[in-house]
Formats: C-alpha cells, structure tokens, sequence
C-alpha cells in the first residue's frame, strides 16, 4: 500500500475504557487487550469476526498498562498502575491467577518475557527496571533476581532480545539502556542517546540486530548492532532517524516478523508505517510507506503486527476511544 492509508478489516468493541495495550499470542490465532476499565480481554477468530473467548475483572486495582503473552502461550503477565505485574495461567481460554510480583513502589508500566520463558522483566515510574525468574521446582513462583537502577526518570517500557540475554528500557530521561548479564550480575552495558524528550518505546527486528525506538521528540530512530559484542552481547549505533512523521508524541512502535515493516501510534491519533529505502539487506535508510491519519478518535496507544500471517501483513491497534482495530 504505497502512500496509501491502511484499511480497516474490524472494529472492535468491549472495554469500557481507553485501551492501552495488546499483544499476539505467538502463533497470531489470538490476541489479548487490557486497558484503564482494569480488565484483561482474550479475543480469538470465530468464523470471519473477533470475538471476546474469555476476560477477567479482578486482580488489579488500578489501570492495566501493558500485557505480555509467555513464548509457549500458556500465561500472560500484566502489569498495573497498582505497583503489581501478575502472572495468569492460561489453558482452554481461561486464565487462572498463578501469582502476583510486588516490589515496585508505583505504577508499572510495561512487562515483558524472554525468548526462554524462564525471565520476565518489569518496569516502573519508580526509576528501576526488575527481571524475575520463574522458580523451576515450583512453576506458579517467580524470584526477583535483579533490580536495575540506571535512569533517572519514569522507565516507560522493557523488551528482550529475541534470541540473547540482552533487555532494553526506554524512559523519560530521553535515553534507553542496554542491559546485559554477566554470569548472574546484571549491569548497564550501554546508554542509548539521541532522543530529545521521553522515549515511549522500543521494538526489535526478529533477528535482533536492530532496534527502532519512538517518543515525544516525534522521531522514528533505528539502531545497528555492530557485532562486535559477537554472541554473547549487542552494541546499537544509530543509522537513521526520521523526525516529525508524527505531529504530536508517538507511543507505540512495533517491527513486523514477516516483512521489513515497522508500524508506529501516535497522539495525533494516526498509524504509519514503514519500510527500508534501496537494497533489500541494508536496510538502515527507511521512508514512510504509508500514513493512516484519524485511525482511532484519540490518541493510539498501542500497534502490533499479526504474526504467522502468510500473504498482506496485517495490524491490530488499540486506542483512546476504547476500541480495538483491525487493519
């Protein structure tokens, strides 16, 4: 879709609130969305519509911020405005409370898992970012095995590596951090600079070699891993960056796993998405493919890729009008 707006495929209807976050199960058959009416969603294809297969109204007091399928698909982890991420089982659509990880002094915004399974990562406007093990004797137990203090702001999101022990948090202090472990220690291995203002989020490209993180300054910037961390670690460097695409802040940004596509949300209310000018493999100059302006009636607080998808690429986002779309 060259400079065309994207097409709505669904628009759908449940939350009571607005709606801050979903996420694909890994094999796209499903996705789950929560949001400020505290409540989390599971949604699966019935014929040609989408409908609610099962929800939960209890666990959380305050908004549900973001979400995060495990890698085999059978917990989410949610994290809360409340200062809690819980741990939810999941099997024949329905999720079950496994456990709750307190020790976040505020609200957590973001929560994420490792291609294992076995870490999880969360972050709060506390400053620090905590990664928690699953306990391999006891499965519904997680450990904190690290807190991780480096920024001096409000952390706004944690992604893992798709394939090595390396976490990423973006924040209001204008950077991200590169964190890596070193036997048990975690530590900073590098500050990630360029940004004017908050950075909202981050995504990786499925191999990992490159980032793309957006934020209030209104620019797209991507990242190279140079390699010469080799396997063990990555070193990002800057190779482009594209300013005022959006007209106010941008929230959300999400790299597609079939194509060389990456999606971003704004607070003026639009999708756009990109692609890799010139060469297939270089990749690090990219334009804007195409521009959805008014894709919800409010700010777009969230965009995911749907994996597994063979033929058009096809984006679930979630908004401040309450609604989920399907593009």
């Amino acid at each position: 879709a060259d400079g065309k707006a994207l097409e709505g495929a669904a628009v759908l209807r449940g939350h009571s609130d607005r709606v801050w976050c979903l996420d694909w199960s890994a094999d796209g058959k499903m996705f789950a969305t929560s949001g400020a009416d505290k409540t989390v969603k599971v949604w699966a294809q019935q014929g040609d519509t989408w409908q609610v297969q099962c929800e939960v109204e209890e666990g959380h007091t305050r908004t549900i911020r973001s979400l995060a399928w495990s890698p085999s698909g059978d917990k989410l982890a949610t994290a809360s405005f409340d200062g809690t991420c819980i741990v939810w089982s999941f099997k024949k659509y329905e999720l079950e409370q496994m456990c709750t990880l307190q020790g976040h002094e505020n609200e957590v915004k973001s929560v994420s898992w490792d291609p294992s399974g076995n870490l999880l990562a969360t972050c709060s406007r506390d400053k620090s970012v905590w990664v928690w093990e699953c306990m391999k004797d006891e499965e519904d137990d997680f450990e904190c095995v690290a807190v991780l203090h480096g920024h001096s702001q409000d952390v706004k999101m944690v992604d893992w590596h798709p394939t090595k022990e390396v976490l990423v948090s973006a924040s209001y202090d204008e950077s991200l951090k590169v964190w890596q472990a070193d036997e048990d220690d975690w530590a900073c291995a590098q500050t990630l600079t360029g940004h004017s203002n908050t950075v909202w989020a981050l995504a990786f490209n499925p191999s990992g070699d490159r980032i793309v993180s957006v934020g209030s300054d209104m620019a797209v910037k991507f990242w190279r891993d140079d390699g010469s961390l080799g396997s063990v670690g990555a070193n990002y460097k800057e190779t482009c960056s594209l300013p005022g695409v959006h007209t106010r802040p941008i929230y959300h940004v999400d790299w597609c796993k079939g194509a060389d596509l990456v999606a971003t949300a704004g607070g003026d209310d639009s999708i756009v998405v990109y692609a890799p000018e010139g060469a297939e493999g270089k990749g690090d100059t990219w334009a804007v493919r195409s521009s959805t302006p008014k894709a919800h009636t409010g700010d777009v607080n969230c965009v995911r890729w749907r994996p597994g998808v063979t033929g058009p690429q096809e984006l679930a986002s979630v908004g401040d009008d309450c609604l989920i779309k399907m593009w």
